[in-house]
C-alpha cells in the first residue's frame, strides 16, 4: 500500500473575510510529483502555504480542518520551525540571496546550528550535485548567487531548499521560462529527487504538470474539481468538463 504523506482534510483558508478554499480534502502520496494546475486566483497557492504553515505569518489568514503529515496534525504544534525542516518551500521568484553561493547555500544549516565547517562544506556539495548546480559554479562558490542566470538561480534555490534535508519539497507557480537545455536539467532533477522526497508543484504550465506529475489536481475556486493519475487528466478521462477545456486552453 502506498504511504500517505499528507493527509488533507475538510481544509478551509480565508483572508480576513474572502474564502480562497473551500471545505478541501486531499490525500498526498509518499514519493510522489503531484502536479496543480488552474486558472490565478484558485487557491492552490494558499494550499501549499498551509503544508508548511506560511500562513502564520500573515495575521489576516483563517486556516481550519486538519493537515496530517505522517499521520500528525501540524496545526497542533505552536513552534512551526520544525515543520519547515520537514516542508521545503521554493518560492515564486527564485532568486538568490544577496550572499555567496557558499553561504546560499548553507545558510539554513548555520541557522539551525551546525557550526562545522567540513559538515557544512558536505551540505552544500551534496545540495549542489543534487540540483545539478555544482560542476557550474564549484569554481566560484565565493561570488555572488545573484550573479548566477536564471536557470543557475532557479537550482540554486532548489538546492537551498534542500539543505535542511526535507522530507517534502513544494515548489509554489514553478514555471519554467528558460532554454530548453536548463529546463532539461531542471526535469532531470525533479525526476531523481522523488526517489526519496515528495514533490508538490504549483504550476502554470500544462505541459510541465503533464511530464513531471505522477498525478495532477485541477483546482478552481478554492476546490478540486478533478484528481487523478496524469495518463487520465491528459488522456481525455476527467470528471468534469472544465479540467478539459482548461488544459485546452478554453479559459485561463
Amino acid at each position: 500500500m502506498i504511504k500517505k504523506k499528507f493527509e488533507i482534510k475538510n481544509l478551509t483558508v480565508g483572508y480576513n473575510k474572502k474564502t480562497v478554499i473551500h471545505d478541501l480534502n486531499l490525500d498526498i502520496y509518499q514519493n510522489e510529483v503531484l502536479a496543480i494546475i488552474g486558472p490565478a486566483n484558485s487557491g492552490k497557492s494558499s494550499l501549499l502555504r498551509c503544508l508548511n504553515r506560511m500562513t502564520d505569518f500573515n495575521t489576516e489568514v483563517n486556516v481550519s480542518g486538519t493537515v496530517l503529515l505522517d499521520g500528525e496534525n501540524i496545526y497542533e504544534d505552536e513552534d512551526s520551525t520544525f515543520l519547515r525542516r520537514r516542508v521545503g518551500m521554493v518560492s515564486p521568484l527564485p532568486v538568490g540571496l544577496p550572499m555567496t553561493i557558499k553561504e546560499n547555500v548553507t545558510y539554513a544549516p548555520r541557522m539551525a546550528g551546525c557550526k562545522d565547517q567540513r559538515e557544512l562544506d558536505f551540505i552544500m556539495e551534496d545540495c549542489l550535485k543534487k540540483a545539478a548546480l555544482w560542476d557550474e559554479v564549484k569554481d566560484r562558490l565565493n561570488g555572488l548567487a545573484t550573479k548566477l542566470s536564471g536557470g543557475q538561480q532557479q537550482r540554486l534555490t532548489i538546492a537551498r531548499a534542500l539543505s535542511h534535508h526535507p522530507e517534502v519539497l513544494c515548489l509554489d507557480e514553478f514555471s519554467i521560462a528558460i532554454d530548453p537545455v536548463t529546463t532539461m536539467k531542471i526535469e532531470s532533477v525533479l525526476h531523481e529527487l522523488k526517489k526519496s522526497i515528495t514533490i508538490v508543484m504549483v504550476t502554470n504550465v500544462i505541459s510541465q504538470a503533464k511530464r513531471l506529475g505522477d498525478r495532477t489536481a485541477m483546482m478552481l475556486n478554492g476546490k478540486i474539481l478533478d484528481l487523478d493519475q496524469n495518463d487520465k487528466i491528459f488522456g481525455g478521462h476527467t470528471k468534469d468538463s472544465r479540467t478539459k477545456d482548461y488544459i485546452e486552453g478554453l479559459f485561463g
